[in-house]
């Protein structure tokens, strides 16, 4: 049974909070517009549990961070819930808390998608550079690159070879090679 209708008045945080639970889709509430879009396709998975596949062995001397490849609704202002397809956090103090008390995503992804490259690219990405999150990556499939955009950026830095990240509290940095990624993520 899929959920009931959303009511069209969502445009608050705490009226998305109190929506009841739906996991076949993704909702967002993006500078007060509801946005509901379809569970992602198996290429936009692959590619996110790829990415996540590649950073979690980088984190795994820094227990101080949470890298989540799963959506979680990350409250970036009274008006906007966002959901990264992957998102690296400070581990908080208890398990027991709700996604409006996490902290700000120290870095944030999206994957493209026909259905969501408009926003990712636009509303998203200002919402996520306005807040404040340290890097936002927009992994894009059919182009084989990475727009990897900070907070004071005008444009992004376009990374097509080997994208170079360091990882809070680490002294090494994590090379992803793009194109065994890519090659990996379309070959089905």
């Amino acid at each position: 049974m899929g959920m009931p209708a959303a009511p069209r008045e969502v445009t608050t945080v705490e009226e998305f909070l109190a929506l009841p639970e739906d996991t076949g889709r993704r909702h967002e509430l993006l500078e007060g517009e509801y946005v509901v879009t379809p569970s992602p396709t198996y290429r936009h998975q692959r590619a996110v549990t790829l990415l996540y596949e590649r950073l979690k062995p980088a984190l795994a001397s820094e227990p101080d961070y949470v890298l989540f490849p799963v959506p979680g609704d990350i409250v970036l202002g009274a008006n906007s819930v966002v959901e990264p397809d992957l998102f690296l956090i400070p581990r908080p103090a208890s398990p027991d808390i709700h996604w409006r008390e996490v902290s700000l995503p120290l870095l944030a992804i999206e994957v493209l998608s026909r259905s969501t490259a408009a926003r990712d690219r636009g509303i998203k990405r200002r919402l996520y550079q306005e807040a404040g999150v340290a890097e936002y990556w927009i992994v894009d499939l059919d182009s084989r690159l990475v727009e990897r955009w900070q907070p004071q950026d005008k444009r992004p830095e376009i990374v097509r070879d080997v994208l170079r990240w360091m990882p809070p509290g680490s002294s090494t940095a994590l090379d992803i090679d793009l194109a065994g990624f890519f090659a990996e993520a379309l070959e089905g």
